[in-house]
């Protein structure tokens, strides 16, 4: 294990850091102001009264969004709801820096995929301070990283009430349509999930055009296949000694006890009876007989 933590980026000895705090049952902050892709006002309490799918990333994001992106909408499109009818969506910007003109393009090119997400689908941008507030209550947490110009964050879905609390998680990527349905059905039963199963899945150094993270993190999981491997060869090699010197003891004892013991006599010899009968091969007693 100690290959594996000197072998690491900085970045990755606070991993835990940027996983979902899962927080079911917290009430988003419904005055929580954002732009949509018009640039008209929006609050999080303005798409109340339908169950809410919130997800987080941004627009520029060179990495994993897009692929979130991609599968929410394709996993939606086949559940069969209607948005705006069944649901609302929320894609909310991290990035304080984006502007409604970011959203519109963004949604221009998911909308010519998936039309059916027109009226329910809304692309917000917003100020620090309201994507904070969101991020918080929703236990989304996330970091920039000047270094490299990226957002360190997490993959996930969010499913909200009409409300506005947090009703469930879906982790990841790759949803599939009965997940999100179940997740939507939940939240519009007014429904509290449990925590889902911890996924971290990073959105950093990860290359949508080929859906592999790059070398940085190539690197650290040869390494820790490696550290695998040798912890489990190891496993196996202490195993097989104990097998050895408990097979090895067995021996020592059985040849103590043949040496302690005395050899027993053989059960068939000449005069031995058994159960009161002449053993055959034995000398008969003479009987004197007189007439």
């Amino acid at each position: 294990m100690v290959f594996l933590v000197l072998a690491m980026p900085a970045w990755a000895d606070g991993l835990d850091a940027f996983a979902f705090d899962q927080k079911p049952g917290a009430q988003l902050p419904l005055d929580a102001a954002f732009s949509d892709a018009a640039g008209r006002p929006v609050s999080i309490g303005s798409l109340g009264g339908l169950p809410l799918v919130l997800a987080f990333g941004y627009f520029h994001c060179p990495n994993l969004c897009g692929v979130v992106r991609e599968d929410m909408f394709a996993a939606l499109q086949r559940t069969g709801l209607e948005a705006g009818r069944d649901y609302q969506l929320a894609f909310v910007s991290i990035d304080p820096h984006e502007t409604p003109k970011d959203a519109a393009e963004a949604q221009a090119n998911d909308l010519a995929r998936y039309p059916a997400g027109a009226d329910g689908w809304h692309f917000l941008t917003g100020d620090a301070a309201s994507i904070e507030a969101v991020e918080a209550a929703a236990g989304y947490r996330s970091r920039y990283d000047p270094a490299l110009a990226q957002f360190l964050h997490p993959a996930g879905l969010v499913f909200a009430t009409p409300a506005g609390v947090v009703s469930g998680y879906l982790l990841g990527v790759g949803y599939s349509p009965g997940d999100v349905q179940a997740g939507l059905a939940r939240a519009a039963r007014g429904e509290i999930g449990q925590k889902a199963s911890p996924i971290l899945l990073l959105c950093f150094h990860f290359d949508p055009t080929t859906g592999r993270y790059t070398l940085a993190i190539v690197k650290v999981l040869r390494i820790a296949g490696v550290v695998t491997v040798l912890g489990i060869s190891a496993i196996v090699l202490a195993a097989h000694r104990r097998r050895r010197f408990t097979e090895t003891q067995r021996e020592r004892m059985n040849d103590a006890s043949a040496r302690v013991s005395p050899p027993m006599p053989p059960m068939h010899d000449a005069g031995w009876q058994v159960n009161d009968k002449p053993v055959a091969g034995a000398a008969l007693p003479r009987v004197r007989t007189s007439l």
